[in-house]
C-alpha cells in the first residue's frame, strides 16, 4: 500500500485550494496557458503551492490541470506535455522540501477538452493516449498520486483510470463535477457516477468544483448511500460564481468553507479541500476546524451499519427557487406580468425585463397566449430572461390545448431550461383569440394539473406512475379570486387547489383591499387558515377611459366611482395618478398579503417601475 493510502486509512486529509483563481488574481488572464507557468514564471506558481502548504494543506495538486495535448495544442505547445508536467511535479517537489513539512503531491489531470465517442469524434483509445501520455510523465517525475478531477463524462473518466493503470501504480483519485441539478452534463445521476467511479478501479473516487459546500454536501451523501465502502474526495467552489465589474467573484467566505469541513468529515470524506473561488485562507479555516474536530470525526470510524441507518430520503432536493425562498422568509415579494412577443425579435422584452428587475422587482410572470392570441413560447421567453437579464421567472402554464402527453412533456422542457415557479390556469378560450377554430380541448383541469406536478413530477413520477428519473422542484402557484360572484363556488376550489398542494396564489385586480380581505377572512373562518401566500393583483390605470373599460367591460373587475372620478379630474395626467392609485392599494395590500402581482398595462414598464420604487422607498 502507498504512503498516501496509509495516512489516509488513519484519519481525514486537508488538500488544497485553487491554483486558476490564485494565478489569476496575480494578473495571470484567463486566455493565457496556466500550465506554461512551470517552465516560463514557476516561482509564481511555487509561491501558490507555499502559501497552501502555510495554510495547512496535506496534499498539493500539480499546476498541471490543462497540461494535455488537446488542451495544450490550443497554445501551439503540444510537443511539451511531458516538459510541462514534469516541471510541475519538480517544482512542487522543491516547495515541499522546503517546507519540512509532510505533504503529499498530486499530479493533477483535468478533462481533455475534448467529447468522447458516442458523443464526440475523439475515439476512446485516443482519449486514453492521451491521459497516459501526461500521466506518465507525472509519475515518471515522482508524484505521490494522481487526480483526475473536474470531469464530467463517464466515458471520459473510465479512459482516464484505465491509462493511469496501464502506465503506472500511483494511487488514483477520480472525481467529477456536476451542474446544478444534480447532474453530469450527460445527465447521469450521482449514485450513477459513483458505482462507475468505483468500478473503475479509482482508489479514492468523489466530487469536485460543481457549485458550494451546500451542493457538494448533498452529492457527497448520496454518492457514499450508494457506495458505502469507498474513500471519498471532495473540493467544492466558494460558491456560484458572479461577473462583478468585470471580474470573477465568489461568495463563499473562509469561515463558511470551516464550518463545511467538519460537515463533509461527518458525512464521511476522506480527503477535502476547495476548488474554483477558493483560497489559502479558505484552507486555513478547514484546518483550524478540522484540527478542533471531535473524536470520531472521519471515514475511518463510520461503521457499514451507519450506512444502513440512512434513511432513503437522505438525498436533498435542489434548493428550492428564489421566489419560494423569499416567500419562505417573509420578504414582500414583488411579481410583474409580462406577455411574449408576437414575432421573433426580444428586444423590446429584454429591455423591459430589464428595467424592471433593476426597480426591484423579484420575479417576472410570463403570460402563455394571453387572450388565445399567437405569441412566441412563453418557456422559451422565460429561458431568455433568465440567461439575458438575471431575474428568475415564473411560467405560466394553461391546462387548455394540451393533452397529457404534451403537459408533462413541456413540464419536462421547461425544468430543462432552469424555470422552477409554474403558475397554473385554465387559459382563455380559442374562440375568442386569433384562431376560433383552433383545438381547445383538455385532459387536465388546473386542479388536477397541480396534483400531477406536485404528487406525481416533484416525487419523481409521471402521471402514469412511471419515473421520470429525478424528482423535479416546481414551485406551483394557482389563480384565486378574490371578489368572486359565488364565493360558495371559489371556497370549494380553492380548498381542492391547497388539497393537491399549490404552494402559492396570485389573485385578479382588485381595487379594494378591504374586500379581499374579508373573503380571505370568511374563508379562514369556514375551513381553516389557508395558509399559502398570496400575491394580489394590481392593475395599474393609465386614462378615465381605460378605467370605464375595466370597470363596465372585463368580467371580475370593479374599480370604486372614487378611483374613476380621480382618474376623469386628472386627465391627461391620468397615468400619473393610477401611478399613485397602484401605490395606496398596494400599501393597504402589504398589511395582510405575501405580495403583489402588477399587471402593466400597454407595455407601461415605465409606470410599474415607478410604482415598484415608490413603494420600496416607503418600506
Amino acid at each position: 500500500m502507498s504512503d498516501f493510502l496509509k495516512t489516509l486509512s488513519n484519519g481525514i486529509l486537508l488538500a488544497d485550494g485553487a491554483m486558476g483563481t490564485m494565478l489569476h488574481g496575480r494578473g495571470i488572464a484567463f486566455d493565457q496557458c496556466f500550465d506554461a507557468l512551470n517552465l516560463s514564471d514557476p516561482a509564481l506558481v511555487a509561491d501558490v503551492h507555499r502559501a497552501y502548504i502555510e495554510a495547512g494543506a496535506q496534499i498539493i495538486l500539480t499546476n498541471t490541470f490543462g497540461a494535455n495535448r488537446f488542451k495544450l495544442a490550443k497554445h501551439g505547445l503540444e510537443d511539451k506535455v511531458a516538459e510541462i508536467n514534469r516541471a510541475g511535479v519538480e517544482l512542487a517537489r522543491r516547495v515541499v522540501a522546503a517546507s519540512f513539512k509532510d505533504v503529499f503531491i498530486a499530479g493533477d489531470v483535468g478533462p481533455l477538452g475534448v467529447r468522447i465517442a458516442p458523443f464526440g469524434r475523439v475515439q476512446p483509445e485516443e482519449a486514453r493516449a492521451a491521459f497516459a501520455e501526461q500521466v506518465s510523465a507525472l509519475a515518471e517525475a515522482g508524484a505521490d498520486l494522481l487526480v483526475f478531477e473536474t470531469i464530467s463524462d463517464l466515458y471520459e473518466m473510465r479512459e482516464a483510470v484505465a491509462a493511469a493503470r496501464q502506465v503506472c501504480a500511483l494511487p488514483v483519485v477520480a472525481s467529477v463535477t456536476f451542474t446544478r441539478d444534480d447532474r453530469t452534463l450527460l445527465g447521469d445521476t450521482p449514485e450513477k457516477a459513483a458505482r462507475v467511479l468505483t468500478e473503475s478501479g479509482a482508489d479514492v473516487i468523489g466530487v469536485n468544483c460543481s457549485g458550494g459546500p451546500a451542493q457538494l454536501l448533498r452529492l457527497l451523501k448520496l454518492m457514499r448511500q450508494s457506495e458505502p465502502k469507498a474513500r471519498f474526495w471532495v473540493k467544492p467552489n466558494a460558491g456560484w460564481p458572479e461577473q462583478v465589474g468585470g471580474r470573477i467573484m465568489y461568495p463563499a467566505d473562509p469561515e463558511y468553507f470551516g464550518d463545511y469541513a467538519l460537515a463533509f468529515c461527518e458525512a464521511g470524506a476522506a480527503v477535502v479541500g476547495g476548488c474554483c473561488g477558493t483560497t489559502p485562507q479558505h484552507i486555513a479555516a478547514m484546518r483550524a476546524a478540522l484540527g478542533a474536530n471531535p473524536p470520531g470525526c472521519g471515514p475511518q470510524y463510520l461503521q457499514a451499519s451507519d450506512v444502513a441507518e440512512m434513511p432513503e430520503t437522505w438525498a436533498e432536493s435542489e434548493p428550492p427557487s428564489q421566489l419560494a425562498q423569499k416567500l419562505a422568509a417573509g420578504k414582500f415579494v414583488i411579481a410583474v406580468e409580462m406577455d411574449p412577443p408576437r414575432g421573433l425579435s426580444t428586444h423590446k422584452l429584454i429591455a423591459g425585463a430589464s428595467l424592471l428587475a433593476e426597480a426591484g422587482a423579484d420575479v417576472i410572470n410570463v403570460a402563455d397566449s394571453p387572450m388565445a392570441r399567437m405569441r412566441m413560447s412563453a418557456w422559451a421567453v422565460c429561458d431568455v430572461v433568465q440567461r439575458q437579464v438575471g431575474i428568475e421567472t415564473t411560467l405560466h402554464f394553461p391546462t387548455r390545448g394540451r393533452n397529457l402527453l404534451r403537459v408533462q412533456g413541456d413540464l419536462l422542457a421547461a425544468h430543462a431550461l432552469g424555470i422552477r415557479n409554474v403558475f397554473v390556469v385554465m387559459g382563455d378560450p380559442t374562440s375568442i383569440g386569433d384562431y376560433p377554430d383552433a383545438m381547445d380541448n383538455y385532459d387536465l383541469v388546473p386542479s388536477g394539473l397541480i396534483k400531477l406536478i406536485k404528487q406525481g413530477f416533484n416525487t419523481g413520477v409521471d402521471h402514469s406512475g412511471a419515473s421520470i428519473g429525478q424528482p423535479t422542484n416546481f414551485f406551483v402557484g394557482a389563480a384565486l379570486n378574490l371578489t368572486p360572484q359565488d364565493r360558495a363556488a371559489e371556497f370549494k376550489n380553492l380548498k381542492r387547489k391547497l388539497k393537491n398542494g399549490a404552494d402559492f396564489f396570485l389573485t385578479q385586480p382588485i381595487y379594494e383591499p378591504h374586500v379581499g380581505l374579508e373573503f380571505i377572512q370568511a374563508y379562514e373562518a369556514e375551513n381553516g387558515p389557508i395558509g399559502k401566500p398570496i400575491l394580489v393583483g394590481i392593475l395599474p390605470l393609465v386614462s378615465v377611459r381605460h378605467a370605464n373599460f375595466l370597470h363596465h367591460e372585463v368580467p371580475g373587475v370593479f374599480i370604486p366611482e372614487g378611483a374613476r372620478q380621480r382618474m376623469e379630474a386628472a386627465g391627461e395626467k391620468g397615468a400619473k395618478e393610477g401611478v399613485q392609485i397602484a401605490v395606496e392599494l398596494i400599501r393597504q395590500i402589504k398589511t395582510w398579503a405575501a405580495g403583489i402581482y402588477i399587471m402593466p398595462q400597454f407595455n407601461r414598464f415605465d409606470l410599474v417601475a415607478e410604482i415598484i420604487e415608490t413603494v420600496k422607498e416607503g418600506a
